[in-house]
């Protein structure tokens, strides 16, 4: 793999939602929702836009790399929606930041949106075609929640994070999967416009089988983390930390239990700011980072999942 991480950054949004807050409007309480996910509290954007969490986040990535924007040669960004249909995510930041390059995208991957990234990171950086990446999962889930369904709606938080990828051999290996389904987890679009349409419209919000998911996700994580770890030689022993998608804190134990690796060893966030979909291991690795927890040739391991359904792993060698 020809890539490693050189700066990570975050940034969440300043409105904290509490559980207690939700009550005001749902038949729920803060022991319901703390006993079935582990979440305390979220963060939803009330005066920001995802551009202004994207900046943020994007800025202290490079500050974190000793970068610039002129460094900069490519982005991609990662989001279920941006702040408008078009133009796209990458355009704007690359605006805001002062950005001049032409290889950049958004990509729309679910949960799993920042290894993809990483990936497609790899490709360009191993073609020669960049020398720094600028990777930005930002996501607005609160507005895409529906905040009558007390299933749903106290999952899910606000945020963007941020790392820097350059050549190097940080990448041990990195793996995808894809199975095609929309059943159980997806995002309804707006009503069409069009007189002509006669297809089925699905609601514009989130919608989630809990039960169908939660079963998927345990499963898809224990699979792929053993796989890529059978596959390069390495036990879970190997690992310093395992970085898990922060959906559920149900599914994280579950997996721990199942990889038989003790909980400091698998660091959390979902009590402050929910389930934040692509955002929610950059959010996660930039704070352990920054916390000075990381040391430098520390074996790391990715692993998320989310709509499409996808999942996704990858083992890093920290390299800062």
């Amino acid at each position: 793999m020809g890539f490693k991480i050189c700066g990570t950054g975050s940034s969440v949004p300043e409105t904290v939602v509490t559980n207690n807050d939700l009550t005001a409007f749902l038949d729920t309480s803060d022991e319901w929702i703390k006993t079935r996910t582990g979440i305390c509290e979220r963060r939803v954007m009330k005066s920001e836009t995802l551009l202004d969490l994207a900046e943020k986040a994007s800025l202290e990535a490079m500050r974190s790399a000793g970068l610039m924007s002129s460094d900069i040669d490519m982005i991609i960004i990662s989001s279920l929606q941006g702040d408008f249909i078009s133009p796209s995510m990458c355009c704007l930041l690359s605006a805001k930041l002062g950005i001049n390059c032409t290889h950049m995208f958004d990509i729309n991957m679910g949960c799993s949106g920042f290894i993809f990234a990483l990936d497609m990171a790899d490709s360009y950086l191993t073609a020669k075609k960049a020398t720094a990446v600028l990777i930005v999962c930002a996501e607005g889930m609160s507005r895409m929640t529906d905040w009558t369904d007390r299933k749903t709606c106290i999952l899910f938080g606000d945020a963007a994070g941020a790392v820097i990828c350059v050549p190097g051999d940080g990448c041990i290996d990195l793996s995808l999967n894809i199975k095609g389904s929309y059943e159980h987890l997806y995002v309804g679009r707006s009503p069409n416009n069009s007189p002509f349409e006669q297809t089925e419209e699905y609601p514009p919000f989130l919608h989630m089988n809990g039960q169908e998911i939660y079963k998927f996700a345990v499963e898809a994580i224990t699979n792929d983390i053993q796989r890529l770890l059978d596959k390069n030689a390495m036990t879970p022993n190997d690992i310093a930390y395992f970085f898990i998608h922060q959906a559920n804190m149900r599914i994280i134990d579950s997996a721990r239990q199942k990889l038989g690796q003790p909980e400091d060893k698998f660091p959390h966030n979902l009590e402050f700011y929910g389930n934040t979909s692509s955002a929610s291991i950059p959010l996660l690795l930039d704070e352990i980072n920054r916390a000075g927890l990381l040391e430098k040739d520390d074996r790391i391991l990715l692993s998320a999942f989310g709509s499409g359904l996808t999942t996704s792993a990858c083992i890093l060698n920290w390299s800062f």
